[in-house]
């Protein structure tokens, strides 16, 4: 009983952060903060790996239009924008779009997914470092899934808490283009 109680209380929470993080979605305000600018500085001097270990510096992808999404194995709406952004990634690569999913979730969960469910962009491994990330890329509810879609020249496009649909994000990457 008591179990059940505190994943009825999780959920709560979850659906509670993201309906009042959908309410500020969106771009964000145009003055930057010191804050939002050393945190996208934090994001391109990191540096996080997939669950073969291998090192992925976010500096490599410098000059591009990056879409970071934070996600788990454990968030339903997480795993069902997956496919999405895999076509986007393939049909955006060539134009110098890259997708890179944060997992706040554990290497073997991680693993595990990926072995089920392939995506055909990089998806590493955030731990502690990619909630305290997130949380300074203006997930204030820490909650997910949470995208972000960031310029070339470090500019946020967009921040979205909850789901981002294949529609909405396909417009958006096609703005950049014509930028």
């Amino acid at each position: 009983m008591r179990a059940a109680a505190l994943i009825g209380l999780f959920a709560a929470v979850l659906l509670a952060g993201i309906y009042a993080a959908l309410q500020r979605s969106g771009p964000p305000p145009r003055a930057w903060t010191a804050a939002m600018t050393a945190a996208l500085t934090r994001l391109f001097d990191s540096s996080l790996e997939d669950v073969h270990g291998q090192s992925y510096p976010f500096s490599r992808w410098q000059g591009k239009t990056l879409v970071v999404n934070f996600w788990a194995t454990w968030c339903p709406p997480c795993r069902d924008e997956m496919p999405a952004f895999s076509r986007l990634q393939g049909r955006y690569q060539p134009q110098g779009v890259q997708f890179v999913g944060i997992a706040l979730d554990s290497k073997d969960n991680i693993r595990a997914f990926a072995n089920t469910y392939p995506v055909g962009y990089p998806l590493l491994i955030g731990d502690a470092a990619g909630v305290d990330l997130a949380g300074q890329l203006g997930n204030t509810a820490l909650s997910l899934p949470y995208t972000l879609v960031i310029s070339a020249q470090r500019e946020v496009l967009l921040r979205r808490l909850g789901p981002l649909s294949e529609s909405e994000l396909d417009r958006i990457l096609q703005q950049v283009g014509t930028r």
